[in-house]
């Protein structure tokens, strides 16, 4: 196993990461879990396309610092359509149609949210700069096949950056939606954390109660108890 990062690859890292992340999750990239990972993603971009685009893949990490992280929403893997996928979970960027998902979110924020219309566009980066750590469980899909690169080693980094943040910060809410994403809560401390769970807001199970969930106006009134900034869900 290599146990050091070449210097340009660290440059590289820094630059999609950032100095906070990059310093509290860099050795993962040296494992060979990671190391299988990269060798699986090359053989999957020589052979076919894979979203999101590889500059755009770590997009949370770069939005959203490690040391100023409120809120995390954990989906499941990355939208597999065309033009869609960014790095931010559920997110699409401007000029894209709104998914399924996507709709049913904005659904929720209309129904909850005082004010909230429903934008004329899907991107959520908006809400990662405010604090808002978007992951997938899963971080990249190939073209057309949801679910694709489940268990090629995403998961075990993603465990990686959900203890990470569990360890390093305070008084994070944390939005698990989908079994994927629910997965990830016996490694959360609910003493210091408050840890809402759902089903996937996708319209095969939005209905079995992701719609209604509240989960936005709760994150906001425990952020008010933490003495924090609220985020303002309005895009």
């Amino acid at each position: 196993m290599s146990t050091t990062i070449e210097k340009a690859q660290e440059e590289e890292l820094r630059l999609r990461l950032g100095n906070a992340w990059y310093k509290a999750i860099a050795e993962e990239f040296t494992k060979d879990y990671m190391l299988k990972l990269g060798n699986f993603l090359t053989e999957e971009r020589e052979t076919g396309t894979i979203y999101p685009p590889t500059e755009d893949t770590f997009n949370a990490f770069k939005y959203c610092p490690l040391d100023q992280i409120k809120v995390v929403i954990l989906g499941q893997d990355p939208y597999h359509g065309a033009n869609q996928a960014h790095g931010l979970c559920f997110s699409v960027k401007q000029g894209i149609k709104a998914p399924p998902s996507l709709v049913n979110i904005f659904k929720e924020l209309e129904a909850s949210i005082e004010g909230f219309k429903r934008p004329g566009h899907g991107e959520l980066t908006n809400w990662a700069e405010q604090g808002v750590f978007m992951l997938n469980t899963s971080m990249s899909v190939r073209a057309g096949q949801p679910g694709s690169h489940f268990r090629q080693g995403w998961e075990t980094f993603t465990d990686k950056v959900i203890q990470t943040i569990n360890e390093k910060c305070e008084g994070v809410v944390f939005m698990l939606w989908g079994a994927s994403a629910r997965k990830k809560e016996s490694m959360i401390d609910k003493t210091k954390h408050l840890v809402l769970e759902a089903p996937h807001p996708s319209p095969l199970s939005a209905h079995r109660g992701f719609l209604d969930c509240k989960h936005f106006t709760q994150a906001n009134e425990y952020l008010i108890a933490q003495e924090k900034e609220t985020i303002d869900w309005k895009l």
